[in-house]
């Protein structure tokens, strides 16, 4: 009987799938009619102009129905979108058609962007910004800038990406040019989410949607809407995005927008993969892989196989996989695409490690963690170099006010000299007033300028500082791991060592590795704090839930050391905290505690309420430490770095860094220890209120 359900069930979704396959073909033959329908309009409009004996080739209602074709074929005969926006250029010269030279230079440029040759295409753009200019064509102009960013966001190139977008938004605030306001934001927060800031990403976007509210339309707001959908889709907040894809996904079918309605399903049927439900995912893939015949859009093309290569790797369907993947593989390195590449590189080492095929599966390993490297060092230096433009950009914008000021400042004076001309007596008297007051002023500005430089030279001495900090403990911790790791995969290579003495080698690798991993994830957590004053998020936070967590991740190596770990914290301890950042001192805590407790130990995590806030302790039964080294474990600036009973190694970084987290939320930290009697670490965190629950 359970099986006679099951395959009825089986049936009908069956059924649902194919009719649902039968609407979006028909959908998708209507859009295209209506799609070619318009380029069929324009085209006889041509020719019907051409077939005039009296045609004029300077007549810009025909050179505007070339340039209008031209973008019609942009994803659907790229060759094209060329040819005629280079006869609508030629024809805009002979006639000194000024708006027709730009629209045809953005096409050209437009034609070699999507072929992947950006800085071809900035020439392109650049010349119609040079036109636009002369011609003081205001839309032109935006359009010229934010073609150029987008060509060195492609490049990499996100300093100068970010700056152009930023001085174009300045000039449409000024020109009040809302639709290129809606663009630009738009692509800055493009910026963001490729480097995986997902939260500043949708704090521009919220502002894009803001902006196409006000322009009402609704295809603006569907194409943001689709962005916004890809970016909860990366965060799992998969029902933020299930609802914004469906609500682009009308609209464009609606409005028979062909290239964004591709994207759209390409994006619903990520989200189901995200939910690891592989057929509806591939369901929706295919209605993306179907548009994307009728165009060409290579750049679109590569998440959608990398999509569909995962979807068909989740079903076990591995040559079907490798196909799609082999195929994303082909159009990155065609665009140059390292996140492409990355992607693919990723299944196809899956999916020759599954067919047991690894000389294949380790290339791919390689290709992967070299391009995953790459793109790692490449967007911490983005972040960083976006943060310097933004500052240089609001530091520019100062200076020019201040200009302004001097400027009207000046024009003052001379309204004042014409006064002194008709007014002698009076004027003696006031401008000797006024000088005192300027003079008054200047000394305060003088004054500030000094504070500004002062502050500005312990601002780069604590940059300094931060930079050998990060450089001590990387030179000093990681590389040496490393280059273990890397001598003995040598060897291993180059047939010094076998098989068995190498799989020896496991336990120890595994170790190192591990000690990278929370290295790192310390770096991480203080390079933050350091570098962007770690912005403090309170919220209801449970203690109990925090210790068990850290408990489940720490597990293996207590077992390791036959050392018993006891969660004493009483249920719905809760605290009013930054959760992150408490998880990451109680992790540093238990982990010292680990690495200084010898086998048969025990470690002991527990919390006493005190009037406002909780007093945690973590207890063991380790090595303890002596009143000097006491003095030093909480030092922000200290380069202690000692070995565990077993050898684990430290940065000297961890406790500093739980000082001040700890001190950020309001708490203490104090250790008391003896020699061969073990440590106990405590700290505090204020504790959740009444109105602090109501909230959360």
């Amino acid at each position: 009987m359970h099986q006679n359900c099951t395959n009825t069930a089986y049936s009908l979704l069956t059924q649902i799938i194919r009719n649902l396959i039968i609407t979006s073909v028909l959908l998708c033959s209507i859009i295209l009619s209506a799609q070619n329908s318009k380029r069929d309009s324009l085209e006889k409009e041509i020719r019907n102009l051409e077939g005039i004996s009296t045609l004029n080739i300077k007549d810009t209602t025909y050179i505007k129905n070339l340039i209008n074709l031209a973008l019609e074929f942009r994803y659907y005969n790229t060759e094209k979108l060329l040819s005629l926006s280079t006869k609508a250029l030629n024809y805009s010269k002979e006639s000194n058609y000024k708006n027709g030279e730009i629209d045809a230079l953005i096409g050209i440029g437009t034609y070699y962007s999507d072929h992947g040759k950006h800085k071809k295409g900035i020439n392109f753009f650049e010349k119609a910004l040079v036109i636009s200019k002369r011609t003081e064509n205001k839309k032109q102009i935006l359009r010229s800038k934010n073609s150029i960013s987008v060509e060195y966001s492609y490049l990499g190139n996100y300093a100068k990406a970010l700056r152009g977008y930023l001085d174009a938004i300045e000039y449409a605030t000024i020109t009040n040019d809302q639709l290129m306001l809606s663009i630009l934001n738009e692509n800055i927060a493009s910026l963001y989410v490729s480097q995986k800031d997902y939260e500043q990403g949708l704090h521009f976007y919220k502002k894009v949607k803001k902006i196409n509210e006000k322009i009402n339309n609704p295809v603006y707001s569907a194409e943001t809407m689709s962005n916004m959908a890809s970016t909860y889709a990366d965060m799992g907040k998969l029902d933020y995005a299930m609802f914004n894809i469906n609500a682009s996904i009308s609209i464009f079918e609606k409005e028979k927008i062909m290239d964004w309605l591709a994207f759209a399903y390409e994006i619903k049927g990520k989200i189901y993969l995200k939910q690891k439900k592989y057929t509806w995912s591939l369901y929706w893939y295919s209605q993306s892989e179907m548009l994307h015949k009728t165009l060409q859009d290579d750049r679109g093309k590569i998440d959608l196989f990398n999509g569909m290569s995962e979807a068909y790797l989740g079903q076990k369907k591995d040559s079907i996989s490798q196909k799609y993947a082999l195929a994303a593989f082909k159009l990155s390195s065609q665009l140059k695409s390292k996140e492409g590449i990355q992607k693919c590189a990723k299944t196809l080492y899956k999916v020759n490690k599954n067919k047991k095929d690894f000389a294949t599966a380790l290339l791919y390993h390689e290709l992967y963690q070299k391009i995953s490297d790459t793109l790692s060092t490449s967007e911490n230096q983005k972040g960083l170099t976006m943060l310097k433009t933004k500052i240089e950009h609001e530091r520019q914008k100062e200076e020019l006010i201040e200009t302004n000021k001097k400027a009207l400042s000046q024009q003052k004076n001379y309204v004042y000299s014409a006064l002194f001309i008709l007014l002698i007596f009076i004027v003696i008297t006031f401008l000797v007033r006024r000088n005192e007051r300027i003079q008054k002023n200047l000394n305060i500005e003088l004054n500030t300028k000094k504070l500004d430089l002062e502050k500005s030279e312990i601002d780069l001495r604590e940059i300094n500082t931060t930079k050998d900090k990060l450089f001590s403990i990387i030179g000093h911790d990681l590389r040496g791991p490393i280059g273990a790791f890397q001598g003995l995969l040598k060897l291993f290579k180059n047939g010094e060592i076998g098989q068995e003495e190498f799989l020896g080698f496991v336990p120890k690798l595994m170790s190192d590795i591990d000690h990278i991993s929370f290295t790192l994830n310390n770096l991480l957590s203080w390079g933050q704090s350091q570098m962007n004053g770690a912005v403090i998020k309170p919220s209801v936070t449970p203690l109990d839930n925090l210790v068990k967590e850290n408990f489940n991740l720490l597990t293996e190596t207590a077992i390791n050391k036959s050392i018993t770990l006891t969660n004493q914290i009483p249920k719905n301890t809760l605290s009013w905290a930054d959760a992150n950042q408490i998880d990451i001192v109680i992790r540093n805590l238990i982990s010292n505690a680990l690495k200084f407790t010898p086998e048969n130990g025990s470690i002991i995590i527990g919390a006493v309420e005190k009037n406002n806030h909780w007093e945690v302790f973590v207890k063991d039964t380790g090595v303890g430490m002596s009143i000097d080294v006491q003095k030093q474990v909480f030092t922000e600036n200290s380069n202690l770095t000692t070995y565990g009973t077993n050898n684990e190694k430290g940065t000297g970084l961890g406790l500093s860094l739980c000082k001040e987290m700890v001190e950020k939320n309001n708490g203490k930290i104090w250790v008391s220890s003896k020699l061969d009697k073990g440590s106990c670490f405590y700290f505090t965190v204020p504790k959740a209120k009444k109105k602090y629950k109501q909230t959360a």
